[in-house]
């Protein structure tokens, strides 16, 4: 029985590269898999899904207006799995179609993608995942700062920490660093910088 998933996990928890990952393993079946990504991640050009360590790969991108059930519906081929990457920037009305692709036409959906933004606010996408998800799981990484668990997103401009602003702004590790709640409250960002620097 088909189920959605929502894989969560602050930045550098390898999000993406699992998504990589889960679609090798169908293909490697040759069981046919479709990768979404949302059009607001313009890191590595729209509709592309990209990993740190330089893994890419196409994929369809979903922009507000996407029907993403009636996208996979009206496949030729219908998909073993469907994989969404970056899913903390859709919309409400894109996890319903999600669960309509689970529950109409009995295929799984992955989801992936950060729980929280860098006020500690929930994303759109990210909050109605977690409400609609049959199974929800953690993906961990550790704090860039200390050996806690990274938890929170921590966005810095001119090596300063950023704590107002608008939620979403694309960015890398030049902008967000993945850290726990601790670090978060007071993030030794001259120590981390100048310890790189030697």
């Amino acid at each position: 029985m088909a189920q959605l998933f929502f894989k969560y996990g602050a930045m550098n928890s390898g999000k993406s590269i699992e998504i990589l990952k889960v679609a090798h393993n169908y293909e490697e079946q040759n069981k046919h898999v479709v990768i979404l990504t949302s059009a607001v991640d313009t890191r590595d050009e729209v509709g592309y899904v990209s990993s740190r360590i330089g893994l890419r790969r196409k994929a369809v991108p979903i922009f507000s207006d996407t029907d993403i059930f009636e996208y996979i519906r009206d496949l030729q081929r219908k998909p073993a799995c469907v994989l969404i990457d970056e899913c903390q920037f859709l919309n409400k009305h894109h996890i319903i179609q999600l669960t309509r692709i689970v529950d109409e036409l009995d295929i799984p959906v992955m989801g992936f993608g950060l729980k929280n933004d860098f006020q500690n606010e929930l994303f759109e996408g990210s909050k109605y995942m977690l409400l609609y998800a049959d199974k929800i799981e953690e993906m961990k990484t550790i704090c860039w700062f200390c050996e806690r668990k990274a938890i929170m997103a921590l966005r810095v401009e001119n090596d300063q920490p950023v704590y107002t602003g608008e939620q979403i702004k694309i960015g890398g590790n030049e902008s967000y660093y993945p850290v726990c709640r601790k670090c978060y409250r007071n993030p030794p960002l001259g120590e981390t910088n100048r310890d790189n620097q030697a």
